[in-house]
């Protein structure tokens, strides 16, 4: 793209200002901008007058879970299944690690967190040594197809590199980038970062597939006859990985998805609630729970919603295709974005000034027919660090490392 052609899609959006600073930049600026411009969709940001129209919810029904009894008493059949389809290499696992640990106090990748006490044990290190359970148990190598983000790519495929990949085969590990969209201020002008970066954020969770299909990686899923897609996040340091049982259970039930689910400690915890949305499967998120919800009951008197997702699916691949050739809906987030001020310096925000354009995997879930919601002990599979003290920490998943027998 040249100046003339980022001139014309910068004024069809009305964002001529990204060039604010061009005739001063270096050559190797001036491209970097240049290329950023053309792989940059912009459509996103004319979203931002519209923000009040976007997802709005269907009407919301329970949709029951798959609950330990059951899963105990079927688990033979179930681990035949699954394990029968790692073995074929039909299950492939999907890492979503573009985020940093800011707010563990790191400017690293958040995967590179160590929340050893006597030793060194990475958060990286806990999903692979996870992943390798399974490896043993079936005696098979299972891709693992890792997504990072342009502030941390280059930061997590040198720690792999560096720590020899924790043991885990290098040729079975892929990384690939995810889209990255602009971030804006409340009335839609994309902020700059820099005088030759316009402000990015990762596009959500729901953007990791088209993402990989944007980096060429679904073609090596389809050479390797990968099937299924366990699709987790980075900072549950407990989850099973390409859990056999679970993958058999949702190949059994010829379920689109299968959902991870814990049993919630308490009707308001902060935990996304599987559910049916106009009689779809779908997730309400914690902060859209209203009471009428959160104290609904079910036929058996039981809470009605009490079933909370931790981003942990596995879903169907073919089904994944058919979801990117539609338009996920986007969800306009209010955040801190760091930007240049009018005199070209850099200003961080204390408080929220603007937004960021995400979909979300939410969204992925309501577009498919089927939903297995498959109930996981929550001490044994539900260790997730947002924090570094206090609830869903480093502290709360250390003492759950502590309590499965992980050394520290």
């Amino acid at each position: 793209m040249n100046k003339e052609e980022a001139y014309e899609k910068l004024k069809k959006y009305g964002q001529l200002h990204v060039l604010k600073y061009y005739d001063e930049l270096t050559e190797e600026e001036k491209a970097a901008l240049l290329k950023q411009i053309e792989e940059t969709d912009l459509e996103v940001v004319s979203q931002c007058s519209k923000k009040e129209q976007l997802n709005q919810k269907g009407k919301i029904s329970p949709l029951s879970a798959m609950q330990l009894p059951e899963i105990e008493a079927k688990k033979e059949e179930f681990m035949a299944v699954g394990t029968k389809a790692i073995k074929e290499g039909k299950v492939g696992a999907v890492l979503l690690a573009g985020g940093m640990g800011t707010r563990l106090g790191s400017d690293a990748p958040k995967g590179v967190y160590d929340i050893g006490l006597t030793k060194e044990v990475f958060i990286f290190q806990r999903l692979i040594e996870n992943l390798m359970d399974v490896v043993r148990l079936t005696d098979t190598w299972i891709h693992l197809f890792v997504m990072t983000s342009d502030k941390n790519h280059e930061a997590t495929v040198s720690f792999f590199k560096e720590k020899n990949y924790f043991g885990y085969r290098p040729e079975y590990i892929t990384f690939f980038m995810q889209e990255m969209a602009p971030a804006t201020d409340y009335n839609g002008k994309i902020f700059m970062e820099a005088k030759h970066k316009m402000a990015t954020s990762p596009n959500g969770n729901g953007g990791w597939f088209s993402s990989m299909m944007k980096w060429g990686v679904v073609d090596k899923i389809h050479e390797a006859g990968i099937e299924w897609l366990n699709v987790f996040a980075v900072d549950n340091v407990l989850q099973r990985i390409a859990d056999p049982c679970f993958v058999g259970a949702t190949i059994q039930t010829d379920s689109d998805v299968g959902s991870k689910v814990v049993c919630k400690n308490a009707p308001d915890e902060k935990i996304g609630v599987i559910c049916l949305e106009d009689g779809r499967p779908s997730i309400v998120e914690y902060y859209e729970l209203t009471e009428e919800l959160m104290n609904a009951k079910d036929e058996n008197g039981a809470p009605a919603y009490s079933f909370g997702v931790i981003l942990n699916y596995l879903f169907r691949e073919k089904a994944l295709e058919d979801i990117v050739s539609k338009n996920l809906p986007l969800h306009i987030v209010e955040k801190k974005i760091p930007y240049l001020d009018e005199k070209g310096e850099l200003i961080k925000p204390e408080e929220p000034n603007g937004y960021k354009y995400e979909q979300l995997v939410l969204d992925m879930i309501h577009e498919l027919n089927s939903c297995l919601p498959y109930e996981v002990e929550r001490n044994y599979e539900f260790a997730p660090i947002k924090n570094k003290t206090g609830i869903d920490s480093v502290e709360s998943a250390r003492a759950l490392c502590k309590e499965n027998g992980i050394e520290l």
